[in-house]
């Protein structure tokens, strides 16, 4: 028997809201009033405050044909916390605001708020307000996240110097290649009933795109070794369309290697499954929303020793220009290839 689903119109926009963050705990000291009141009130007496916000839009930034609710809600959190954690900060809040379309149901809603819920209580993080709205169409998501930290300690784009090492965490293309199995499989099923989707052996690229994790554990081992970034930024958008910001903000150049880049073999065989370059979509992929950053020469050998990490090049003067080194020894200038949010995408 198929299950009878609620018309939001039957709680109202403030009896939705209070339906699906009912429960949500503060956890922070820093947050003094949370849902309930025309704002939320927070307190950072000595510290540095973050801010950083992301819009959503089906159709563009997600396709619910095959991505679950719950792991949107869950997704949406997990990448503005990890634009707080680039920034070497720890999120503490974060505000929810969505467009809903009349072809969803309180019950649709519940489920996009429990991955919500999930990831705030895997990183310890407040829910303290937000807004919903009527969209015409499909669903948009903004979420805002809110961190601190001390000014010593935060990392920008703009701090690299010649010689500084680059490094990045985990491995790098598994989400994209995560897509392009959604997307070949989404095709696939195309006017079949009962359709089964094969994800054998892939398991992992599936997580990588629908449930991206921030690296927090990077930033407090990255602490715990007394070791503050020159600079760091996420990988949102491709390695190198990040390594490029990085070294326009800072006026350098660069040099990474392509033996260096790390690749996981699930990545590797889907690239080869699809005939695609596996290099390229590491390059330009985006969304793995692993931490790229720079650390002073000097430091080799303990960013080494710091699981989760490898050095994959070094930054030099600007007027040397951008560039990877392949594996016969060539040059290759790097380009921004990776998703434009605003332009045509060059993935």
């Amino acid at each position: 028997m198929e299950e009878k689903l609620t018309e939001i119109s039957t709680l109202g926009e403030f009896g939705l809201i209070d339906h699906v963050t009912k429960g949500f705990e503060l956890k922070n000291e820093s947050t003094v009033k949370g849902v309930g009141d025309d704002c939320a009130v927070m307190h950072y007496p000595d510290t540095e405050v973050l801010v950083s916000t992301d819009l959503l839009l089906e159709g563009i930034h997600f396709d619910l044909t095959y991505v679950p609710l719950k792991h949107l809600g869950y997704k949406a959190v997990a990448v503005n916390l990890s634009d707080i954690y680039a920034m070497n900060g720890t999120p503490r809040q974060i505000t929810v605001s969505l467009g809903i379309s009349k072809r969803f149901a309180v019950e649709h809603i519940e489920q996009l708020y429990s991955g919500i819920r999930l990831a705030c209580e895997i990183y310890g993080i407040d829910l303290v307000g937000g807004d919903t709205t009527s969209s015409r169409q499909g669903l948009v998501i903004s979420i805002t996240a809110i961190g601190d930290a001390p000014k010593e300690k935060i990392a920008t784009r703009s701090g690299a110097h010649p010689n500084d090492l680059i490094c990045v965490s985990g491995d790098l293309g598994a989400a994209y290649m995560g897509l392009q199995l959604l997307e070949r499989e989404k095709v696939a099923s195309a006017g079949q009933i009962d359709f089964t989707p094969d994800f054998a052996g892939k398991e992992y690229l599936i997580e990588r795109q629908l449930k991206p994790e921030p690296r927090r554990d990077i930033v407090q081992n990255l602490d715990k070794a007394g070791i503050i970034p020159t600079s760091m930024i996420d990988i949102s958008d491709g390695l190198s369309s990040e390594l490029l910001h990085i070294c326009g903000k800072s006026h350098v150049g660069c040099r990474i290697y392509e033996d260096r880049i790390p690749i996981d073999y699930q990545t590797a065989v889907m690239a080869e499954e699809l005939g695609m370059n596996l290099v390229t979509a590491a390059l330009n992929g985006g969304e793995d929303y692993e931490l790229l950053f720079t650390v002073p020469l000097h430091l080799h050998e303990q960013v080494e020793s710091i699981p989760g990490i490898k050095i994959i090049g070094h930054v030099t003067e600007e007027k040397l220009g951008c560039a990877m080194i392949t594996r016969d020894g060539n040059e290759m200038q790097l380009r921004a290839q990776g998703f434009n949010h605003l332009g045509k995408n060059e993935e």
